[in-house]
């Protein structure tokens, strides 16, 4: 694999979104993650072999929460909270404008 991607189920497990690498595998494997590719195809991921690289977007559901990043960095361990952190950036949607309904008649 490249020096610049890695697995991805290696890479959940670094960034600290999953407590094993095998449960990370598993959701992988169960077709849970969305992986999208800076050209804007987005593919439903299901091998844990499959590289991620620093650019990428990840959309996945976890304890009831939807969860989408962007991959900044690929570690090369899994260390501290603060050190999986810097591997990503929250990806957060624009402000939801107010419903505004105009009467009718």
């Amino acid at each position: 694999m490249p020096e610049n991607a890695c697995r991805i189920d290696v890479w959940l497990w670094r960034a600290r979104f999953f407590k094993t690498r095998a449960m990370a595998a598993r959701a992988v494997e169960d077709g849970r993650i969305r992986l999208m590719r800076p050209g804007g195809s987005q593919i439903r991921v299901d091998k844990a072999s499959r590289p991620v690289r620093p650019g990428d977007s990840l959309v996945f559901a976890l304890g009831g929460r939807l969860h989408a990043v962007l991959i900044e960095g690929l570690g090369i361990r899994r260390g501290p909270a603060i050190e999986a952190r810097a591997l990503y950036v929250t990806i957060t949607d624009a402000p939801v404008q107010p419903l505004t309904i105009e009467p009718s008649g």
